[in-house]
């Protein structure tokens, strides 16, 4: 039986892994974490953000997940999205559902990045 999730997964070009750092780190937070040796060579890099894993993973040739995405909790809405405005990351509004706040972002790729609230 499934016990939970260990990781998420996003395709990236290769020799990109600056732009990820610029993103994942500079813009939403994440730590990066050292990949084992054994997978250097792959290229790519992980993060780690409040028990979350991301790896980005080289592909070619590379294509962006435009609708497949993970989404990311956060404590504010507004606040991340003053946070994007402020780094001159665009974001796009979508509608509501019950109890949740949100919106889309591209990563330097062009992956799709859900940012949400939960309203209590």
């Amino acid at each position: 039986m499934i016990k939970g999730l260990h990781h998420v997964q996003l395709a990236m070009p290769r020799d990109a892994e600056h732009r990820a750092r610029a993103f994942y780190c500079g813009v939403l937070g994440f730590e990066e974490v050292e990949k084992p040796a054994i997978l250097k060579g792959r290229g790519g890099a992980w993060f780690t953000c409040s028990g979350i894993e991301l790896h980005m993973g080289v592909e070619e040739p590379f294509s962006p997940a435009k609708k497949a995405h993970p989404a990311f909790r956060v404590a504010s809405l507004d606040q991340m999205m003053r946070h994007l405005e402020d780094q001159g990351v665009p974001y796009r509004r979508d509608v509501d559902l019950p109890n949740l706040r949100r919106v889309y972002v591209d990563d330097p790729f062009g992956n799709r990045i859900e940012l949400l609230e939960q309203i209590e």
